[in-house]
């Protein structure tokens, strides 16, 4: 792993209460680093900045078997967008097979992970623009010319608006469980057979950043995490057998939030997006090819995809729904 990491010094400090909250920058990168020492190929790990004095943490892994192909026979690299929350560590079970045949991109977005916390507006659609300006940034300063970009939920939101802005940039863009493209259901939450407390409390929330519980906890937030979200652990249980996984989401987002106020100035009671995608879509150009992924027992509702085709005619829309015996 080869790991260009600028000084402690330029990266943001939060120090309020410390000794409450377990959690570091410092604590962060060791956990990841003990994640990423998984890949079994190249991997080159480091800050790429940006015009606005930010930094994007960004990891590129290509296949050893590429590592001597001349330039020319180079492939369209593909680009991965994680998803709320996440960072570049929870892609460890794809970037291995990925790779094989084309150099694969993952990098923390804007106010995520170990990339820079910058203020975000609270305004939707500034807030929203902010994270895709950076990633237009972060492309032209890496200079790649196109790339297949694939995004999972929230990232998958970003990375439709990206397309819908950059359309020249974009060869293929797949959508992982994306988040953001359904309006606001008039049943509410019922639709996905919740009951009505449960709405009512996720109301109350949305007027607080959505993880600021897993701060409030201080040292109880990692096990909250883990008895909340017990299938973090389970989904990587074949390569770590301790609690890794969480204590990076942990470090992940246990930080003074940045993004997480972004995404709450896009989001409507954490589900749905202020400003749904599906009034977007067709902004996409027709001969842009767009598949759209979702697991099998997803909260996403995978009929999305043929909303997608049918507001697409005359283009590529595909819908894959992956069942839990299937494996990539």
């Amino acid at each position: 792993m080869h790991d260009e990491t600028e000084s402690d010094e330029k990266f943001p400090r939060y120090t309020w209460l410390p000794s409450w909250r377990p959690t570091s920058f410092s604590l962060l990168k060791k956990t990841e680093t003990k994640i990423l020492d998984r890949v079994q190929n190249d991997l080159w790990a480091r800050f790429v900045s940006l015009p606005t004095q930010d930094r994007i943490w960004t990891l590129t892994v290509t296949h050893k078997s590429l590592r001597d192909a001349p330039k020319s026979c180079s492939r369209t690299p593909l680009v991965m967008v994680h998803g709320f929350g996440g960072g570049v560590g929870l892609w460890i079970r794809n970037l291995d097979p990925l790779c094989r045949s084309r150099p694969v991109f993952a990098f923390d977005l804007l106010g995520f992970g170990r990339s820079s916390h910058p203020h975000f507006p609270l305004d939707p659609v500034q807030a929203e623009q902010q994270s895709v300006t950076s990633i237009e940034h972060w492309r032209r300063a890496l200079g790649l010319e196109k790339m297949i970009l694939l995004g999972h939920s929230l990232g998958g939101y970003l990375a439709t608006s990206y397309a819908i802005q950059y359309p020249e940039r974009v060869r293929h863009l797949i959508l992982v469980d994306p988040w953001g493209f359904e309006p606001v259901p008039a049943e509410g939450l019922a639709r996905l057979g919740f009951p009505r407390w449960v709405e009512m409390i996720l109301a109350m929330a949305s007027f607080f950043n959505p993880l600021a519980v897993v701060r409030a906890t201080g040292p109880w937030g990692p096990k909250l995490i883990g008895r909340v979200r017990p299938d973090f652990k389970r989904n990587f249980e074949e390569l770590f057998q301790d609690d890794t996984i969480m204590e990076y989401i942990y470090h992940c987002n246990a930080q003074t939030p940045s993004g997480e106020v972004g995404f709450r100035a896009m989001s409507v009671s954490l589900l749905w997006a202020k400003r749904p995608m599906l009034d977007r879509v067709h902004l996409l150009p027709p001969g842009l090819p767009v598949t759209l992924v979702y697991g099998g027992q997803s909260w996403m509702d995978s009929t999305t995809g043929e909303q997608v085709a049918r507001l697409r005619p005359n283009s590529y829309t595909r819908t894959v729904v992956w069942h839990q015996k299937e494996r990539y």
